[in-house]
């Protein structure tokens, strides 16, 4: 509760803030800590209650329309509209990844305490009864709470009240007073965990995708490219409520690439967003339904925009999860409007598209199963997405420690490869893509390119302590690979030379070390190495072995005897194997 939301997933101080303004989410985070407690580690029950949690929403977004429009003389079928718009809500292929991602759960309760404050704002618009009000304000500060999005219905409710209720002025004051004590108690909170400054822009592509690589360094986009992409994206929304494929949920730099005045979908974008700015203002008083789902799409999109705020990524999938409602209030208001008139013509084609969009939830719902599952399918669509090539590249790396079928590592393996040196290619500064992909290199015993790839990310993260550690095993390995399966004594050395200035204090590499020495001649060196095992291991019955044979090979009975005799009083059998 006293720190940013995502400080449990960096773990480290101050890392946090990486991504600009911080996140203040404390009420799900609860929830989390509850069913932990409960359930432990169980992700079923996260991911039912999840399920429960978007059902009661679906139940909700068709009571709160119903009861907005149920009094409006504009609308005559306010339930039919009700019941197709929370239908498609339902079954919109685009909200799978806030639901059976555990994750999302900020979005769903965010979105059910501001549809719930709505709601219950209307029924006091109706009643007159204050203790509406008294829950709504309660209702809108865990909204915040949950997640700060929330705060865009100071505006959809009074925007609502406006266009469908014709209370008096003080009443409409009283409503507005009750939504806005939750966000002057909110941001006093927020402000005294997180403070006031929203934080200088991250020069870390992945979180500042408006970012390019130009001569060795990132810079900021140009104020054209910038918001010709940022347009493009709000376009991209658009096509994904109509036309929900193809789906992921990676849309990191460069899935979206950098965009231009010139390009046509960028002009395409403006123009649409033009027109729904035209169309909402033209029929404010001509048609209030139409303006109304309109500017709930628009004032609800804003915050996750880019525009209003930068929010450290593109876009996502679940950032159309609350700007949804808006879209599918339109098309509900459009299927009443045309099956009043066209009742077969409409219905059929209607159905259809539910059951198509149906059948694309339930489809993208197993991509869910699991991390390898998600990455690895995704990869597919997000080609151009460094996070995303990494993530799958990680994936496959941890698949093919587990795999006993050789083909199947070896081909685990490879395709890490591949997607790791795309990811950075992409991203040249990729930290975590460096290190997997030395990974992926040392797993196939390609120590060469993998010890490459490790003093690149040294040479570029020289703070990287596990670059370091990687590197160091790295050259303790390859001296190891050369020393025993290749028989390269000169080529081991080398590489254990760069080992054991980097590990002095590691028992294998030192005893490698000691090996080669003894075996290149060099007895006096192999003795200070194999005594410096002893050392770091005094119960190491193997040691003494090591230490005694040195000493036979420098003449040294006595030594070499006393050294055996230690390593029998550790291991009886020690000497029936060497």
């Amino acid at each position: 509760m006293k720190h940013d939301t995502f400080f449990g997933f960096f773990k480290v101080e101050g890392k946090d803030q990486l991504v600009t303004g911080g996140r203040y989410r404390p009420f799900t985070l609860v929830m989390f800590a509850i069913e932990r407690e409960l359930f432990g580690e169980k992700p079923f029950a996260g991911h039912l209650i999840n399920v429960l949690m978007f059902s009661l929403l679906i139940v909700l977004i068709f009571q709160t329309i119903n009861t907005l429009l149920a009094k409006f003389p504009g609308v005559k079928n306010a339930g039919l509209i009700a019941f197709i718009a929370a239908l498609l809500f339902a079954v919109h292929p685009v909200h799978t990844e806030v639901v059976a991602n555990i994750k999302g759960r900020d979005e769903i309760m965010s979105m059910l305490f501001s549809m719930l404050t709505f709601y219950l704002v209307i029924r006091h618009a109706d009643k007159g009864r204050i203790g509406y009000l008294l829950l709504a304000a309660i209702s809108f500060f865990f909204g915040l709470l949950s997640k700060e999005n929330t705060i865009t219905f100071v505006l959809i409710i009074p925007l609502a009240l406006f266009l469908f209720r014709s209370a008096k002025a003080a009443r409409k004051i009283s409503m507005l007073i009750s939504i806005l004590i939750p966000v002057v108690v909110f941001l006093i909170i927020r402000t005294s965990i997180l403070g006031f400054d929203l934080g200088s822009q991250s020069m870390e592509l992945m979180n500042n995708p408006f970012l390019k690589f130009i001569n060795g360094q990132y810079i900021d986009f140009n104020m054209g490219e910038k918001m010709a992409t940022i347009i493009f994206i709000l376009g991209k929304y658009l096509q994904l409520l109509v036309f929900p494929h193809p789906l992921t949920h990676d849309y990191y730099p460069r899935h979206i690439d950098i965009m231009n005045f010139s390009d046509w979908p960028v002009l395409i974008s403006l123009t649409m967003y033009a027109g729904l700015i035209w169309i909402a203002i033209r029929y404010l008083k001509k048609n209030k339904v139409i303006s109304f789902g309109i500017l709930f799409y628009l004032i609800t999109l804003s915050i996750v925009s880019n525009i209003v705020f930068p929010i450290g990524t593109n876009m996502s999938e679940r950032f159309i999860f609350m700007p949804s409602v808006g879209f599918t209030l339109l098309v509900a208001y459009f299927f009443d409007k045309w099956y009043n008139r066209q009742k077969i013509l409409i219905l059929l084609p209607s159905l259809l598209i539910f059951l198509a969009m149906s059948a694309k939830t339930i489809a993208r719902n197993t991509v869910w199963k699991d991390d390898f599952t998600l990455f690895t399918t995704d990869v597919k669509t997000s080609v151009n997405s460094a996070k995303v090539l990494n993530a799958a590249g990680g994936s496959l790396i941890d698949r093919a420690k587990n795999e006993e079928n050789h083909y199947l590592k070896a081909k685990y393996l490879q395709e890490a490869e591949v997607h790791l040196t795309k990811a950075i290619e992409i991203h040249p500064t990729y930290q975590n893509a460096y290190l997997l992909l030395g990974n992926a290199y040392y797993y196939q015993k390609k120590f060469e390119k993998a010890i490459e790839v490790f003093l690149h990310l040294t040479k570029i993260l020289p703070e990287f302590e596990q670059g370091k550690q990687n590197l160091a095993v790295s050259y303790r390995e390859a001296g190891k690979y050369l020393g025993e399966e290749k028989g390269d004594l000169r080529g081991s050395l080398k590489f254990l030379e760069n080992a054991i200035q980097m590990l002095p204090e590691d028992y294998e590499a030192n005893r490698l070390y000691g090996i080669a020495n003894a075996l290149s001649g060099n007895l006096k060196v192999a003795l200070k190495h194999f005594q410096k095992c002893i050392e770091l291991d005094p119960q190491n019955a193997g040691a003494y072995v090591n230490l005694g044979n040195t000493y036979f090979n420098m003449g040294d009975v006595a030594g070499g005897q006393a050294a055996h005799k230690k390593a029998l009083e550790l291991d009886p059998k020690i000497l029936q194997s060497k």
